[in-house]
């Protein structure tokens, strides 16, 4: 089976690398072309640029897949199959009605659940303790298409956005052989998303990442989990920004406004929310490396008193 592997972020990593190891044959990628990144604003090729690097396969970068250049070029490399993880872009029906066998999709939810942009992340921020993966056939809506398999997956209430994506693309890459096994064997499961019971998973805003102390301590704790460890969520204290990583639920007292601090500890200190008190233990200053709580009191003047936040 010949295919075409569509992606772009380090989630879409495993999945390419468990096609690299089967049977199957990749006859060309399609990435997003390089940018520029970080503080330095370094031109940089995404992760699966590197790994078809690795492995000399050719690479397509389109500034736009909807292009008559862009559509010609995937039809060009006639494959039976389009693999789609985390690419980045809108693909048109030219393309996806191309292949023999569809165009398909590895998405970080259990659809019609968290459509969108950030699946992972909205569902942290919702404090769900179940989230998942799904493979589907693509059509020209937003994650609606028919649904092959999906795996549900357990989130522990500590772990952060890193740590999540990090196994569902784990979970979604052997998923996704399976996936291509049942579509070559010729008995594909094919069902209907049902769009009542649908959400959908915005793409993050500044407005997401600043925490405001007037929600709850649960919910603050959240967000700081969906957003870790980037961008990070982050509040401000005399006109200076910090990134915030870890928490800590202490109580559900109120001792103080919200945003105000109401004691420093070993670990780091204790804030008054809306409702309940969130214990901050890991921080980063802007343009400083993120470090824990603790240490970054030694050298920073915080009293109980002080207020975060606008």
């Amino acid at each position: 089976m010949k295919i075409v592997f569509m992606g772009t972020s380090d989630f879409a990593i495993p999945s390419m690398a468990k096609i690299i190891d089967s049977q199957y044959e990749i006859v060309g990628v399609v990435t997003q072309p390089d940018r520029p990144k970080g503080r330095g604003k370094k031109v940089m090729s995404s992760p699966i640029k590197d790994l078809a690097l690795e492995h000399n396969y050719d690479i397509f970068q389109p500034a736009r897949i909807k292009d008559d250049d862009s559509i010609d070029m995937l039809r060009n490399w006639e494959a039976d199959l389009i693999v789609v993880v985390s690419y980045g872009q809108i693909i048109p029906s030219e393309i996806l009605d191309s292949p023999r066998l569809g165009c398909i999709n590895v998405h970080a939810s259990l659809l019609p659940h968290y459509r969108g942009a950030a699946p992972i992340q909205r569902a942290i921020m919702a404090g769900d303790r179940v989230s998942g993966v799904t493979t589907m056939f693509m059509n020209e809506g937003l994650d609606t298409g028919d649904i092959i398999l999906q795996m549900p997956v357990d989130i522990d209430e500590d772990m952060d956005h890193g740590e999540v994506e990090s196994i569902l693309a784990q979970v979604g890459a052997d998923l996704l052989i399976d996936t291509i096994a049942v579509l070559a064997s010729g008995s594909c499961p094919r069902r209907k998303q049902d769009n009542h019971r649908s959400s959908y998973a915005a793409m993050l805003t500044r407005k997401d990442e600043e925490i405001d102390w007037n929600d709850s301590a649960i919910k603050i704790r959240n967000r700081v989990r969906a957003l870790s460890p980037k961008p990070a969520a982050f509040t401000s204290f005399n006109g200076e920004k910090f990134k915030i990583f870890g928490t800590r639920l202490i109580s559900d007292k109120e001792i103080g406004a919200a945003g105000q601090v109401t004691g420093l500890t070993k670990d780091g200190f204790q804030v008054q929310t809306g409702q309940g008190i969130l214990e901050i233990i890991e921080i980063q200053k802007e343009g400083k490396k993120r470090i824990s709580c603790g240490d970054f009191l030694k050298g920073f003047e915080l009293a109980p008193g002080d207020t975060l936040g606008g």
